[in-house]
């Protein structure tokens, strides 16, 4: 069976797996501008702990447990 990359719009991020089988991922995409907002940390909880996730003076982002 043949695959065909999908065009998608501007609005949609699809991205292919090169490890499994080469099918278009819908992923939900962030400004991290509306994400931090006027701060330069956020803290995400995932799985029952605690992660933040800072913005360096740099403008790299830093993710710790």
């Amino acid at each position: 069976m043949d695959k065909q990359l999908l065009t998608s719009p501007e609005s949609l991020d699809l991205t292919l797996s090169t490890k499994q089988d080469i099918t278009p991922a819908l992923r939900q995409r962030l400004n991290s501008a509306e994400l931090f907002g006027t701060g330069n940390e956020v803290v995400i909880e995932h799985a029952g702990e605690e992660y933040r996730l800072r913005l360096t003076r740099q403008g790299k982002l830093i993710l710790t447990k």
